[in-house]
């Protein structure tokens, strides 16, 4: 197998969604790029001469924890703890 190259995908972001912006206009708009990027959660790549060079995405920091991550987030309109009415055998 001399001469055969593997490509292997490098970009671990989502492409296809991704806003795009040249690096000229993102030198001119970075302040605000980095305010929006930050409320709204999304990416923008940014391109040189066409090519990808670069992501701006927002910072979040990683829990100490997962206990309590989802906390107040999830919600269930059913008695989980009820006792069922339900006969079944476990043997």
């Amino acid at each position: 197998m001399k001469g055969t190259a593997r490509v292997i995908k490098m970009y671990p972001f989502k492409e296809c969604n991704m806003k795009t912006i040249t690096a000229s206009e993102f030198k001119a708009k970075c302040l605000h790029l980095m305010d929006e990027i930050n409320r709204t959660g999304e990416e923008i790549k940014i391109t040189k001469n066409g090519k990808p060079v670069s992501v701006l995405k927002a910072y979040r920091s990683l829990p100490k924890t997962l206990f309590g991550l989802h906390k107040g987030k999830v919600q269930s309109r059913d008695d989980l703890i009820a006792p069922l009415d339900i006969e079944w055998d476990a043997g």
